[in-house]
């Protein structure tokens, strides 16, 4: 059974200030940050099926929580489930373990932070962290299939678009 894997990286977040939020995950999105994604999300909605996904995944850090809450808000995605395998700094391969489950759900969307996400992204394609050069804008998204379950290498790149993009398909 085929399996459509969207990663998506967290919208724009406040910048890093240990004053204010001395626990980073607790970092919200900037208000601009959130407006904007939601545009994304209702752009991002039209490609995905029916609307929305079967699961949504989120790393619960505050900013990444908020950009699945937001998607969830403006797509047929249901509530978001938290993943720590999604935490930045988190590995690929735990990630992908984590992810290898779901193969029957048929689409996954799954919210995360750079670098961890990217790697992830490449590990899936490649079999290799570092063996391919992606780059996810914030609040932009990559479309992985599977024709089966996911495993390192066995991915299909399918589209990565800009939050810019997205926006113009809303």
């Amino acid at each position: 059974m085929a399996l459509d894997l969207y990663l998506v990286r967290h919208a724009v977040a406040c910048g890093r200030d240990p004053e204010r939020w001395p626990d980073d995950g607790r970092r919200p999105l900037t208000p601009r940050g959130e407006r904007g994604f939601r545009a994304a999300a209702r752009g991002l909605a039209r490609l995905l099926p029916g609307g929305g996904a079967s699961l949504l995944l989120s790393s619960p850090y505050e900013r990444a929580w908020r950009t699945a809450q937001i998607l969830a808000e403006e797509t047929a995605c249901p509530a978001p489930m938290p993943l720590d395998a999604l935490l930045p700094g988190a590995g690929a391969e735990e990630a992908a373990a984590a992810l290898a489950g779901r193969a029957g759900a048929g689409a996954v969307v799954a919210v995360g932070h750079r670098p961890s996400l990217h790697l992830l992204a490449a590990y899936l394609l490649t079999g290799r962290e570092n063996g391919a050069r992606l780059r996810i804008k914030k609040g932009g998204a990559v479309r992985i299939r599977f024709e089966g379950p996911p495993q390192p290498g066995a991915g299909e790149l399918r589209w990565l678009l800009t939050p810019g993009l997205l926006r113009s398909l809303a």
